[in-house]
């Protein structure tokens, strides 16, 4: 029996999650389906069952002392290790967590080029990715990572191998294994082309069935008073998983794909229409290995159907703002319009019905059914906390952008004004009633606004910085107690060939002390976190402007998604000011916000700037390196509170690092010029509201520019 230390909540135990166990033992089954990402909620035993998955995967044989894993009956002959003997050996598949603050020497294996180029040998030291092969590899908040690490690791689970190259030293080894990703969809999401390297999805929330929560608290519970004797009552459970994996795995290769299934698949996804045919290889490949988890000799349509609605959610997106799913009713036609040759006959385990552990009915069950999950759980029961799999992205699909102008010049509704520059209440604007949300205006390319000078924040696509992926800028001595990891070749060399006569050098090669050493400096782009500062009161209610303002905004928030900006949303109206939404890399939270915001009462400017300066402070406390852009929508007048001069000054002391922009919402025939001189207070370059978007620009003014 397993110590209370080393007990592993059991896979079986948990409750509900059916989406997700079928898809974790679908890539058990067969790796090359391509993984697993999960998304959902923080508390849903995301963690807990992918950590309980590889305690079902077959043990391993490998090559004795090697420690990329080779297979004794095919050694990879490109083995950093290798060549290998004869002896072998069986260990358990391993469980391999990828940190989100690693390096991408901790990923892939580091090369050490000191060794390298001063004694001539290839020295190298694995990592993260060799660890994993033929094992699982589980990336907890994925959508965290930096984005060339998660191009590093998809690549590497695409290719089945890794490939480390440093100034023409170069390894390459095995790295096949079952990628698991999770993430809270709340603080940011992944880039679409990232998502597609993902071969399934599935989105997880906590059930709101009291009965089934109280079951959920009821197994944690038990398993945290007595871990071992929890795990032992599911043993027999794991141990039936276990060998209806090995035993699928075996019946793979003989399961066919036939032609209707084949057609089954292909209508699918050019109905869906998917990009590319990754989506077609990925749903035949999970069709097959479900087939195989059923004992099935060939794939139906059931078997096509459930690949589907795993497989094709997250490929769907047109737009970052868009969220995944599938409609699971034309997903039904489809399949019957092409039901057009008999479906083989179901007789793996249990039967016609699909029966036995880990047998699901047709994937067009009630959601939350039992039926449609993999695992049943054992008589006397027990389990983690957990949530069902029901997808919460599913027949959601994101309505249409009206289409609506941006800068639509005179207002017909425009407000009054009177001779402080406020706006006159006639319209009610300034009596305290919101307005409708007005809908959004269409979408637009802005211009590129950039934080000037040369900053060392997070990998991103805005602001100039220096970075250890960009282009070569030049090259730097390597401190004495330092690590060399990233060498200017170059450099190094015109640092050692003075000294060779001295140094006794004769015939081929170069005599390289470690004083010689240099290393690159790169410059490359960094991801700043842009503060939306938006004026939502009665002076900007009018329904044509707040249309264009809204358009105007969400623009620049689908630049900052592909910027890779932190981005955050201060509104003020009537009396206060308020964070809508705090800093966070999620833009389709800022989004929705953005959509639902009222509008109407006074112009409390002050409270707004005093907010946004206190809100940087925060956050320049919280992640010193990224510096700011703020961008102040609105027409510069003020109707409530303080004089606004202070709160400028203010907020412009906190900026000394950062840009700010503001967009001047100014309309009608009457214009006092309140948001330029709003800019002027902050440093800050004034835009018009219908100059925002690049092409209105050219020849008018420049982007701003790194200086």
């Amino acid at each position: 029996m397993a110590s209370s230390s080393d007990a592993r909540y059991p896979f079986s135990a948990v409750v509900g999650m059916d989406d997700l166990k079928l898809a974790l033992l679908v890539n058990a089954v067969s790796p090359r389906v391509g993984g697993v990402l999960v998304r959902g909620e923080k508390g849903t035993a995301k963690s807990t069952i992918v950590r309980a998955l590889a305690a079902l995967l077959p043990p391993v044989p490998v090559v004795a002392g090697c420690r990329f894993s080779c297979d004794p009956a095919a050694p990879d002959p490109r083995c950093p290790d290798g060549p290998h003997g004869a002896a072998a050996e069986a260990r358990a598949a391993r469980l391999v967590e990828l940190p989100v603050g690693a390096s991408e020497d901790r990923l892939t294996g580091s090369l050490d080029l000191e060794r390298a180029l001063t004694e001539g040998v290839t020295a190298f030291e694995p990592g993260l990715l060799a660890a994993a092969h033929r094992g699982v590899l589980y990336v907890d908040e994925v959508n965290l990572l930096h984005d060339h690490l998660v191009d590093l690791l998809l690549d590497a689970a695409a290719m089945g191998e890794s490939h480390v190259e440093r100034e023409g030293v170069s390894v390459r080894h095995a790295a096949r294994f079952l990628l698991v990703g999770t993430m809270n969809p709340e603080e940011g999401e992944l880039r679409p082309q990232l998502l597609d390297r993902f071969g399934l999805t599935v989105e997880v929330a906590a059930t709101r069935d009291p009965a089934e929560r109280a079951e959920v608290v009821r197994r944690r519970l038990r398993f945290e008073d007595d871990p071992a004797g929890f795990e032992a009552g599911y043993a027999g459970a794991e141990r039936e998983l276990a060998a209806r994996i090995a035993a699928a795995r075996d019946r793979l290769p003989g399961v066919a794909l036939t032609d209707a299934a084949l057609r089954r698949i292909t209508a699918v996804c050019a109905a869906f229409e998917v990009d590319g045919l990754r989506a077609d290889l990925v749903t035949a490949r999970a069709a097959l290995a479900l087939a195989a988890w059923h004992g099935r000799d060939a794939v139906t349509a059931d078997d096509v159907r459930t690949a589907a609605r795993l497989a094709l959610p997250h490929r769907r997106r047109r737009d970052p703002f868009d969220a995944p799913g599938l409609d699971r009713d034309r997903l039904d036609e489809i399949l019957d319009e092409h039901a057009d040759e008999p479906e083989p006959p179901d007789d793996g385990p249990g039967g016609p019905d699909g029966g036995g552990p880990g047998g699901d009915a047709p994937d067009d069950s009630a959601p939350g059914d039992s039926a449609s999950g993999s695992v049943p759980p054992p008589a006397s029961g027990d389990a983690a906390e957990t949530g069902d799999g029901e997808s919460a992205g599913e027949n959601s699909d994101a309505e249409p952008v009206p289409e609506t102008g941006v800068g639509a010049g005179e207002d017909p509704d425009a407000e009054r004004v009177d001779a402080r520059g406020g706006a006159d209440s006639s319209a009610g604007s300034n009596t305290g009633g919101d307005a409708e949300p007005a809908p959004a205006g269409a979408r637009f390319t802005p211009r590129l606004f950039t934080v000037p000078g040369l900053g060392a924040g997070a990998p991103g696509r805005r602001s100039r910085s220096r970075s250890p992926h960009g282009r070569v800028s030049g090259a730097r001595p390597v401190p004495g107690d330092g690590r060399l990891r990233d060498v200017h070749l170059p450099a190094t060399l015109r640092a050692a060939a003075p000294h060779q006569r001295s140094r006794g050098r004769t015939g081929a090669g170069l005599a390289v002390r470690r004083g010689d050493l240099r290393a690159a400096v790169r410059d490359g782009r960094e991801g700043n976190l842009v503060l939306f500062v938006v004026d939502a009161s009665g002076s900007m209610a009018a329904r044509r402007r707040m249309t264009a303002v809204k358009g105007a905004v969400l623009s620049l928030l689908l630049d900052a998604y592909q910027r890779r900006d932190k981005v955050g949303l201060v509104t003020f109206r009537r009396a206060d000011a308020e964070l809508v939404l705090p800093p966070t890399s999620s833009v389709e939270a800022g989004a929705r916000r953005l959509e639902r915001l009222p509008t109407g009462g006074r112009t409390p400017l002050s409270a707004g700037l005093l907010r946004a300066a206190r809100v940087l402070a925060a956050e320049r406390l919280r992640d010193p390196a990224r510096r700011p852009l703020l961008v102040v929508v609105t027409d510069g007048r003020a109707t409530h509170g303080p004089d606004p001069a202070p709160a400028a000054a203010a907020l412009a002391g906190v900026l000394a690092d950062g840009a700010a922009v503001v967009v001047d919402c100014e309309s009608g025939p009457v214009r006092l010029g309140l948001a330029a001189a709003l800019g002027a207070r902050l440093g800050a370059e004034t835009v018009r509201l219908d100059d925002l978007a690049a092409g209105s620009l050219a020849g008018v003014v420049r982007d701003r520019r790194a200086a």
